[in-house]
């Protein structure tokens, strides 16, 4: 086979991938979602935003000349697709953040969130690795407290299962559950508070 056919194979294996890996779960886009929800329900500020890095420059691929005129073209035809989807996959589309159902479970959790401070910054509940929220020391919160606690953390563990699910839904992907999920348990962690607890992929409590 001569050379320019397993270059135009190469190329077209190269397009085939990209175009597979543009299907898979967004990872990034999930995290920016992620920061600006976790973001608006606990009151923290906006990180300040980063430029985006520019796409890196195109080769300027030249055939060699004794590449025949047909295998230039069709050459030319492959990497005109593949910028195309190589773009599309660099510029990441925000994932869909806003629907009725999540609009109302963020608007309670960011109410929520005013009752439930104090105790993350007493240490009395802590974030679990599966991106909820957990009684962690209840000898630190006064008896006559207790009880209301708990069903503040029982609240906020149904909404932000609901959430998750509502996000999947939201983007047409309900298979992203689990995904969006991870995402969240690292992300609430990120964003939380010097001094809050948090669980370890092991389980172990560890404070920020």
């Amino acid at each position: 086979m001569r050379k320019a056919q397993w270059t135009l194979l190469w190329l077209s294996v190269v397009l085939g991938a990209c175009v597979t890996i543009n299907i898979y779960f967004p990872a990034a886009a999930a995290e920016k979602a992620a920061d600006r929800i976790i973001r608006d329900v606990w009151g923290v500020p906006p990180a300040p935003g980063a430029p985006a890095s520019p796409l890196p420059p195109g080769d300027k691929t030249s055939l060699r000349p004794e590449v025949d005129q047909d295998a230039r073209a069709a050459l030319n035809r492959i990497l005109l697709h593949a910028a195309a989807v190589t773009t599309v996959y660099a510029a990441e589309p925000d994932l869909t953040i806003s629907s009725p159902a999540i609009d109302k479970l963020t608007a309670s959790m960011k109410t929520r969130h005013t009752r439930l401070d104090p105790y993350y910054r007493s240490g009395a509940v802590g974030l679990t690795r599966s991106a909820l929220v957990e009684v962690k020391s209840p000898e630190a919160i006064p008896l006559n407290e207790r009880n209301t606690v708990k069903q503040l953390v029982a609240d906020e563990n149904n909404d932000r299962n609901a959430l998750y699910r509502e996000l999947a839904k939201a983007n047409g992907h309900a298979e992203w559950e689990d995904n969006i999920r991870e995402t969240f348990a690292r992300r609430w962690v990120a964003n939380a508070a010097a001094g809050w607890w948090y669980q370890e992929s092991g389980g172990a409590w560890k404070q920020k």
